[in-house]
């Protein structure tokens, strides 16, 4: 009598040119030799799944052996790997079927089937494309698959090199899993790392670590199991079951973080896309905050298999939040590219980010203090969303908080438009790098005595963002250093006895020869109602770039012509007054002075004198003629 491993394995042919598919699946549709890892625990998990939905109406299925289970066996001295499960395994016919028929998935007939009827909702399922498994060969120069179907007496073996055939045989029961599939990767020779425990752990816990099976490692075939992933995933229970502390410890693993997260926010999205969503506002600056290249750090998951981190799911001037979408519409196989471009990513993009802005918003107004923690961490990088993101340019304007001359308090937009003076019709704002350099800067002396708040935004991304034609409540924002201040409409606060703008003839000379004398170095010299104290200021033409923005150019390597700047003198300072009473034979020192005026105004912008060897002359004459 012929026993059964002495019957010979049948020799079958691939449905499809599976070497060039096979090539080309290896090669284009995964970028990373990580993910067959990733694929063959979603294969396990899937069939776990499958065994708890058959055992529903045939409890029998699962024997003495009820908790699904998947394991992970290392044996670097032979250079194997090996994946088993104890789900509902595979017959023959399956495994012609499943492992034979590339693209045709046994899960995704397995979900039309379910869909037939309505008793399998809520199983999860990952794969629905059928070209999983095949990663396996990215690292495998062969590939064996032996199962036993749950509730079968019988068992086989699959065994391909992947390149063009693959054999099924007959294997004793005793050879087999008592219920499951075991896959057993004979690793190529620059691939033998990942029969090591740390590379597979490490891969595991990365991107597998919250399917719903239990994980075990054994470093050797005969080692004792040890658990690395207990299939709970933390995101898909309910917020009412998860205590603070675990939040906590989570937040730190996902984000790298030691610190305590400001907001939590946790939910499950129903309707057209589903998806759970558990993401964080860090309590401190994550180290990377500022990089270059202004990545988010914002896991994928669909259906809790980890799909990569660089979707970009929440906008550029988000990328401070961490955490991860769970998706459970998203195709597990598509590669990242696709991915990115999906209209399903495109809709979870929208209303995650429209969450966190909304509990934004609604911190800011239940909780000040918690609030300014988060803008003073963040703020710079929210601002960044005025620039680039215009449909929710009001949103992030409602969030945003600001310095001013008001106070040394935060400042919102609510509280600016709630102050503004009658007549006025304008936000005004100064752009600088210092903070108490705009404080005193005599570019807002006018304002000042007015009473007028001026916004003094010192972020380098400030420069940008009130350039983009940003108005708030109808009312734009103007600078108080780039064109006429145009302040004759507005009176002087009560007290202030500052005489308005009214040169004398003397002054009116002056100001024509300083504009003379001082040519091509400036583009006007004229007077103005915006200085209070100081002589003279420098501003931008009306049509001119802002001064700061320049500045920021310039320093990048990226500045146009730069726009002559306008010197406004003060008609009523006393300096001006005595410097235009003084007659043609002091015509040199008048030269001078007119030139000390344009280096004073550069000095307190925060620039060096146009000609310091000249400064450096002039000043030696005004201060010998001063000892004269």
């Amino acid at each position: 009598m012929t026993t059964i491993t002495e019957a010979a394995p049948e020799t079958h042919a691939f449905e499809a040119d599976v070497a060039k598919l096979l090539h080309m699946m290896v090669h284009s549709v995964y970028s990373d030799k990580n993910v067959f890892l990733r694929e063959l625990i979603s294969n396990a998990a899937d069939a776990c799944e499958k065994l708890r939905y058959e055992a529903i109406a045939d409890p029998a299925l699962l024997g003495d052996d009820p908790q699904p289970r998947i394991s992970l066996i290392l044996d670097p001295d032979n250079r194997k790997l090996t994946i088993e499960d104890n789900g509902i395994g595979m017959t023959t016919a399956d495994m012609s079927e499943a492992l034979g028929t590339i693209a045709r998935s046994g899960t995704k007939a397995f979900m039309d089937r379910i869909a037939a009827n309505k008793e399998g909702e809520g199983t999860q399922l990952i794969g629905q494309f059928g070209v999983g498994f095949y990663s396996a060969f990215m690292v495998a120069e062969k590939v064996d698959v032996v199962s036993r179907r749950a509730g079968s007496d019988e068992a086989a073996m699959w065994s391909s090199d992947g390149l063009g055939t693959y054999t099924i045989a007959p294997v004793e029961v005793a050879e087999a899993p008592p219920r499951g599939t075991r896959v057993v990767l004979h690793l190529m020779e620059d691939a033998k790392d990942f029969a090591e425990r740390f590379k597979v752990e490490r891969i595991v816990k990365a991107q597998s670590g919250h399917v719903p099976v239990p994980i075990s490692i054994l470093e050797k075939p005969d080692a004792e199991p040890a658990e690395i992933a207990d299939g709970a995933a933390l995101w898909t229970k309910s917020k009412s079951e998860v205590s603070e502390d675990e939040y906590t410890d989570f937040y730190r693993s996902v984000a790298g973080q030691f610190d305590k997260p400001a907001i939590t926010l946790h939910y499950r999205a129903e309707g057209r896309q589903e998806y759970s969503v558990l993401a964080f506002v860090p309590g401190s600056k994550p180290f990377d905050l500022f990089d270059p290249d202004r990545k988010g750090r914002m896991k994928l998951y669909v259906r809790r298999v980890f799909i990569t981190d660089e979707a970009d799911i929440l906008p550029r001037y988000l990328r401070f939040v961490r955490g991860l979408v769970d998706s459970a519409d998203l195709p597990l196989n598509m590669s990242r590219e696709m991915i990115q471009e999906s209209p399903i990513l495109s809709a979870i993009q929208k209303g995650v980010t429209n969450r966190v802005l909304s509990e934004l918003e609604k911190l800011s107004g239940n909780d000040v203090e918690a609030y300014t923690a988060i803008w003073e961490n963040f703020g710079p990088v929210i601002k960044e969303g005025l620039y680039e993101d215009y449909e929710r340019r009001e949103s992030l304007l409602g969030l945003a908080r600001f310095r001013s001359t008001a106070g040394d308090g935060w400042r919102s937009l609510k509280d600016y438009v709630a102050g503004m003076k009658e007549n006025q019709t304008a936000i005004y704002y100064a752009v600088g790098t210092d903070l108490d350099r705009l404080k005193a800067s005599p570019q807002i002396e006018g304002y000042r005595a007015r009473g007028i708040e001026v916004l003094l935004l010192a972020d380098q991304v400030d420069s940008f963002w009130v350039t983009a034609g940003v108005d708030h409540d109808g009312k734009p924002f103007k600078s108080v250093t780039q064109g006429a201040a145009d302040l004759s409409l507005i009176p002087l606060a009560e007290g202030d006895a500052t005489p308005s703008v009214e040169a004398s003839e003397q002054v009116t000379s002056f100001i024509a020869f300083a504009k003379e004398i001082l040519g091509e170095a400036v583009s006007d010299v004229r007077a103005s109602d915006r200085l209070t104290e100081s002589a003279v200021c420098l501003v931008a033409p009306d049509r001119g770039m802002d001064r700061q923005l320049e500045k920021i150019l310039a320093a990048a390597g990226q500045a146009p012509m730069a726009a002559k700047p306008v010197l406004e003198v003060n008609p009523r300072h006393g300096l001006i007054v005595k410097l235009a009473a003084l007659g043609e034979d002091e015509k040199t020192f008048r030269e001078d002075a007119a030139h000390l005026l344009l280096d004073e105004a550069q000095i307190a912008d925060g620039e060096h004198p146009l000609d310091p060897r000249a400064f450096s002359a002039r000043l030696g004459r005004l201060i010998e003629r001063a000892l004269t």
